[in-house]
C-alpha cells in the first residue's frame, strides 16, 4: 500500500500577509495611543499640582494617590474592594438572569408584553436613586439594600434590550421554522436565543458599568464598607486624597470587569462557532 502524502497547507497569499501586518501595526498603535494618552494626562496632573495651576488639596495629584493608596493597603483597602466587588457581581448576575427571563415571558406572549411595555419604559426613566430610602426601608439597611440597588438599575435595561433583540430577530428563518412544524419552544431555543448571543453581551457590557454605579450609590445611602463609603467618608473628613483614590480604583475595576466580558464573549462566540 502507498503511503498518503501528506498534504502541505495553503500558502498564506501575500495581500492576505499584508493585511494582517497592517492589522497588527493598526493594534498596537492603537494600544500605544491609549498608554501615551494615560501617561501623559497624569504627568500633566503631576506637574500642574506641582506648579499650582490647580488645587492639590481639591483635585490631589498622582503621587499623593499612589502614598494613599499604599497607606490604604496597609487598612483593610482588600475588604472595601471586595465588598464592592461582591455587591457588583451578585447585583449583575441577578439582574442579567432576572432580566433575560423577563424579556422571555414577554416574548412568548405578546399580550403580557403589549400589558407591561409602558411600564417598563416608565421604570427605565425612573431615577432609581430616588427610591433608595423606600428601598432601605422595605430590605433594610445594609448589604441587601445595596445589592437591590444595583439590581433595580441593570434590571429593564436587560429586558428592553433582550425584548428588542428577540423581536428583531430575522422573521424568514421564524416563518421557515413554523412551516416545517417547529414549536414555539424550539423556535426560540434553536432560532432566536442563539441569534440573540450578540445582544445578550452587549447588554452584559452595559450592565457590568452600571451595576457597580447602583452599588456605589447604594454605598452613598447606607453602608459600613466599600468604596463607596470610603468616598463619602473621605468627603466628610476633607481627606479628597482618599477619595480621589478609591474613584481611580473604581475606575481600574470597570475597567477589568468589562475587559472579562469582552473574553467571556469571544469564548462564547467560537464555542457557538461564531
Amino acid at each position: 500500500m502507498k503511503k498518503a502524502r501528506p498534504t502541505n497547507p495553503p500558502a498564506v497569499s501575500r495581500e492576505r500577509t499584508l493585511y494582517l501586518r497592517r492589522k497588527r501595526r493598526r493594534t498596537h498603535l492603537v494600544h500605544a495611543c491609549q498608554i501615551g494618552f494615560l501617561v501623559f494626562f497624569f504627568a500633566q496632573w503631576e506637574i500642574s499640582a506641582r506648579l499650582g495651576w490647580i488645587d492639590s488639596f481639591i483635585l490631589s495629584q498622582p503621587s499623593r494617590i499612589l502614598e494613599t493608596l499604599r497607606n490604604m493597603s496597609q487598612n483593610h483597602l482588600v475588604m472595601h474592594v471586595g465588598v464592592t466587588l461582591y455587591e457588583t457581581l451578585t447585583g449583575f448576575v441577578l439582574g442579567v438572569l432576572l432580566g433575560v427571563a423577563i424579556a422571555v415571558v414577554l416574548w412568548w406572549s405578546g399580550f403580557v408584553s403589549r400589558v407591561a411595555e409602558p411600564y417598563l419604559v416608565v421604570l427605565n426613566s425612573l431615577p432609581k436613586i430616588a427610591l433608595g430610602p423606600v428601598i432601605i426601608i422595605v430590605v433594610g439597611a445594609g448589604t441587601e439594600a445595596i445589592i437591590f440597588m444595583a439590581l433595580a438599575i441593570s434590571l429593564i435595561v436587560t429586558v428592553l434590550e433582550m425584548l428588542a433583540g428577540f423581536r428583531a430577530t430575522n422573521p424568514e428563518s421564524i416563518k421557515m421554522a413554523r412551516t416545517f412544524g417547529a414549536t414555539k419552544r424550539q423556535v426560540f431555543t434553536k432560532i432566536v436565543f442563539p441569534s440573540n448571543i450578540n445582544t445578550l453581551f452587549n447588554s452584559l457590557k452595559i450592565n457590568i458599568g452600571l451595576s457597580l454605579v447602583g452599588v456605589i450609590a447604594g454605598e452613598f445611602l447606607v453602608s459600613k464598607a466599600g468604596l463607596g463609603y470610603l468616598i463619602v467618608y473621605g468627603g466628610q473628613v476633607f481627606q479628597l486624597d482618599l477619595v480621589m483614590s478609591s474613584v481611580l480604583i473604581l475606575s481600574v475595576m470597570a475597567a477589568l470587569m468589562y475587559q472579562s466580558v469582552v473574553l467571556l464573549q469571544k469564548f462564547v462566540s467560537r464555542w457557538f462557532g461564531g
